[in-house]
Formats: C-alpha cells, sequence, structure tokens
C-alpha cells in the first residue's frame, strides 16, 4: 500500500511540473476563464436606464385593462413591460435583477368610487435592499397617476400608489451569472484541459514509459486526478478573487459548504475529462468526443439560459446533464445560502457520476 500511494504522490509532482511548464495549459487554465469573466461581467453589471417591470392586473374593469394595454404600448415611458404569467414568476425574476420591480392592480382597481369615476391603489413591489429602485419606480407612477387623476378632474385623487418591499433581497444580474461562468470554467478545465492532454502525452510516448515500470494504471488516473482538481480549485479562486474586487459580487452562502461542493464539483468534472483522454489514442478521436460531452451541458445544465425557459420535454432531459447539479449546487450555495443538507441531492448526483466515471476510466485506459 506504501509503494502504490508512493508511486501516486510521485506521478503528481511529475504531472505538476509538466503542466507548469506548459504555457498553452497555463493560460487556458487561469487568463482564459478570467478573460471570460471580465467580458460576462462587463455585459452583465451594465445597468439600464429604464426600469423593468411587470404588471400583474388582478381587476377585470375596462379601465385597468386599458392602463395596462397603455403601458405596454408607450415606447416613450421609463417603463420596459415585460410578460410573466403569474406573481410568482414575477417574483422570481425579480429576485434576479431580470425584473426591478412589480406594479399590482388589486382587484378593486379602475372600478368606479363614489363619485362613478375610476378609483383604486396602485401596489409597487420592489425587492429587499433595492430601496433606490422602488424609490425611482414610485416616483414614475406617482407621476403617471397624478397625471390620470389631473385629466378627470377631480378635486379628491382617486387614484393612488402605495409602495411595498417583497420576498427576498435581490441579487444583482452578475451574481446569478457568476455561478454558471464557476461551473463552465470548471469543466473548461476538467474536459478541455485533460482530453486534449492526455491523447498529446501517448503520442509522445511518456504513459508507454511508465507502463514499463510497476506503475498501474490506476495510479496514473489518480495522480492525473489530483493534479488538475487542485488546477481547477485555483484556478476557481482566481474567478472568485476578480469577481469579488472587480464586479462585487457577494457571498451568500456557508464558505466551508461551497468549499467542500467547489471541490466535488471540481473532481467530477476532471473525471469527465479522463475518461475522455483515457479512451482516446490522439487528438483527433478526442476532440469530438469532447464536444459531444461539452457543449449539451454547456447549453442545457443552465449555466447560461435558466431551464425553466426549455419546453417542458427538454427540461426532463436537463436533469440527467452532468453538469446540471453543479450549477444548481452553486446557484443555491452562493446566492440562496443553502445548507450542505439543503443540496444534498446535488452533492450525491455529481459524488456519484464522479466514481462512476473514474471507475470507467480505469477499465477504458489505452498507455498508447
Amino acid at each position: 500500500m506504501k509503494a502504490y500511494w508512493t508511486g501516486v504522490f510521485g506521478q503528481v509532482a511529475a504531472i505538476a511540473k509538466r503542466v507548469m511548464r506548459d504555457k498553452m495549459a497555463l493560460f487556458f487554465t487561469f487568463l482564459f476563464p478570467l478573460i471570460f469573466l471580465l467580458v460576462f461581467g462587463t455585459i452583465f453589471n451594465n445597468q439600464s436606464a429604464s426600469l423593468k417591470v411587470a404588471i400583474i392586473n388582478h381587476s377585470d374593469s375596462q379601465f385597468a385593462k386599458k392602463f395596462v394595454d397603455n403601458a405596454k404600448k408607450d415606447d416613450a415611458s421609463a417603463l420596459k413591460v415585460q410578460d410573466v404569467s403569474s406573481m410568482d414568476e414575477a417574483k422570481e425574476k425579480m429576485k434576479r435583477s431580470q425584473l426591478d420591480g412589480i406594479i399590482e392592480l388589486p382587484a378593486d382597481f379602475g372600478k368606479p368610487g363614489a363619485d362613478h369615476r375610476p378609483s383604486g391603489t396602485i401596489n409597487v413591489l420592489y425587492a429587499k435592499g433595492s430601496d433606490q429602485a422602488g424609490s425611482v419606480l414610485s416616483g414614475v407612477m406617482t407621476q403617471i397617476v397624478d397625471g390620470i387623476n389631473k385629466g378627470m378632474g377631480q378635486p379628491e385623487a382617486p387614484l393612488k400608489v402605495a409602495s411595498q418591499a417583497v420576498g427576498d433581497k435581490a441579487l444583482k444580474t452578475f451574481d446569478y451569472t457568476f455561478t454558471g461562468l464557476l461551473a463552465f470554467s470548471l469543466m473548461s478545465m476538467g474536459i478541455f484541459g485533460l482530453a486534449n492532454q492526455m491523447p498529446t502525452e501517448k503520442q509522445k510516448g511518456a504513459y508507454r514509459r511508465l507502463r514499463a515500470a510497476p506503475f498501474t494504471s490506476g495510479q496514473l488516473i489518480l495522480a492525473t486526478m489530483i493534479v488538475y482538481t487542485m488546477i481547477s480549485l485555483l484556478s476557481a479562486a482566481s474567478m472568485l478573487l476578480v469577481g469579488h474586487l472587480m464586479f462585487h459580487f457577494q457571498m451568500r452562502g456557508d464558505w466551508l459548504t461551497f468549499s467542500l461542493f467547489l471541490m466535488l464539483a471540481a473532481a467530477m468534472m476532471v473525471s469527465l475529462g479522463l475518461l475522455i483522454g483515457s479512451w482516446a489514442k490522439n487528438e483527433n478521436q478526442s476532440s469530438p468526443l469532447t464536444n459531444l460531452v461539452s457543449f449539451p451541458m454547456m447549453f442545457l445544465s443552465g449555466a447560461f439560459f435558466p431551464s425553466y425557459l426549455f419546453p417542458e420535454w427538454l427540461q426532463g432531459i436537463t436533469k440527467f446533464i452532468p453538469m446540471t447539479p453543479v450549477v444548481d449546487g452553486f446557484r443555491l450555495i452562493m446566492t440562496e445560502n443553502a445548507s450542505l443538507f439543503a443540496v444534498s441531492g446535488q452533492v450525491l448526483a455529481v459524488f456519484g457520476v464522479t466514481i462512476v466515471v473514474y471507475f470507467i476510466s480505469t477499465r477504458v485506459f489505452r498507455w498508447e
């Protein structure tokens, strides 16, 4: 047993030295994810001058319906109305900063009052912690309502505006996107890095020389997994540092819970790269497999596109994408302060994939 682990850690040192001497590998390990982060961070950190709102109309009055229609048609307004199917969807979008607020029209809004003219109160809802956005939105709605009241010539204002903070504190758009970028960086390092590196080493004859020594494929795969998991963690740490310093990313969850899940997620991504690299003899074999594995994970895991936007049949498929529990786990921990128990389903899924793929890799490994 001692000889086994001595061989593993000896190979860990050798692989680490090779990686550190490879300038291209260092670029794609550390600089490429940061460039990706800077581009996406700049895009999603920009704030629009207009206010993105959803209108939830509980009233069946003609006045309320006309109010909603005019708000949607007014392109010159500071309000940009987005369609939602329910209050729950609107609150979820507001939490993710896809909406600045919600305009709620109660059931009695627009119905005739004592003087037989439309009356009622418009409720302006905004996320907790977004007082500035709530104040601006309330001010805009007050101006609109004042104009309507003057147009009706009322001595007393029949239409009023009330504002209220609801739900959880809103996430910045970048905070939500950053979790997907983090998962993507782990995938890039684990799959793109290893799936191309291992066939290259085979062609150089590096593994063939190891085979002549008392060294097993299991030891080589384990050593490779340790090195690339550690490198993935260093890359993730650099992304977290830049995300915090440049884009003010705020971790809402527990750092220990996040760190444990991050290590497990990095190991799973590395295991997928190991599977491709272990089987492929050269880059002509590894490249198509890499694309076949990585592209569905990029676009169907929810890293960049929320899965609720997909058709129902496609949402069912996303549950079987290996990166889906990684993205879900990151978002639950980093943005919703979920405990390790709360993400136990994601933990078990990631751990299961890691173990299964690792053992398959030892069986399909080719020395050359």
